[in-house]
């Protein structure tokens, strides 16, 4: 099953197939062309997930033990992927339907919002037991995206966090049956700023929009 987009009234939604759904180049070239298609359409969100047993597994290993070569590349297109997701012109949501593990993992921690499914599934950053560093940007997207506890805890222990562990740390924002797990990323609540409100209050005044129950009411 390749990457498909489908719309659910005014939320695309990216279904990044049915299996580990690594980021080989075809797959990384596929969704790119799909989000450009996302960010030109009338969708006011962005909900990712996958079928089956994988959210995403992450980077292909088996590519890039092949082709060491080509390696700073590779990971340039990776990082490429998430800053387009940090940067969608509309709220993003990630409903981890299962196994979400290292860049696969930071795919979803790249969208403002992330649900999972709380009964199957592990999210795991396991690049201390296979001995590949993070690099600088990946590093930076975790670190700002959980706190200083959980950062460390999920990326020096390899830990598996199922999904109520990943709630109880603050890595996923809500919980669901496998059934509902996408209506928890299209239920996405989601006020834009232009900055960080903990450094700036002020900017609490500049709402770019608000997502509430799947729905923009301020743009």
């Amino acid at each position: 099953m390749s990457i498909t987009l489908t719309h659910a009234g005014e939320i695309a939604v990216l279904n990044l197939g049915d299996d580990e759904n690594r980021f080989s180049l075809a797959f990384l070239d596929e969704i790119n062309a799909l989000l450009d298609d996302v960010a030109s359409s009338d969708a006011h969100g962005l909900v990712t997930t996958g079928s089956g047993k994988f959210y995403s597994n992450g980077l292909d290993l088996d590519w890039l033990l092949a082709n060491g070569e080509q390696m700073q590349f590779y990971v340039g297109r990776v990082h490429a992927l998430f800053a387009r997701i940090l940067t969608m012109p509309m709220p993003t949501a990630s409903a981890l339907n299962g196994h979400a593990f290292g860049a696969g993992a930071m795919l979803a921690m790249a969208h403002d919002y992330r649900a999972m499914r709380v009964d199957r599934g592990y999210f795991c950053f396991p690049e201390v037991d296979i001995h590949i560093p993070f690099t600088p940007g990946m590093a930076a997207l975790i670190q700002a995206k959980l706190t200083p506890a959980t950062a460390v805890a999920s990326m020096t222990t390899g830990r598996r966090f199922g999904g109520a562990d990943a709630l109880q740390f603050g890595i996923v924002d809500a919980t669901a049956a496998e059934d509902a797990v996408i209506a928890e990323g299209l239920l996405a609540d989601v006020i834009a700023v232009p900055g960080n409100p903990l450094e700036d209050i002020t900017v609490t005044q500049k709402v770019s929009f608000v997502m509430k129950g799947g729905k923009v009411f301020v743009q």
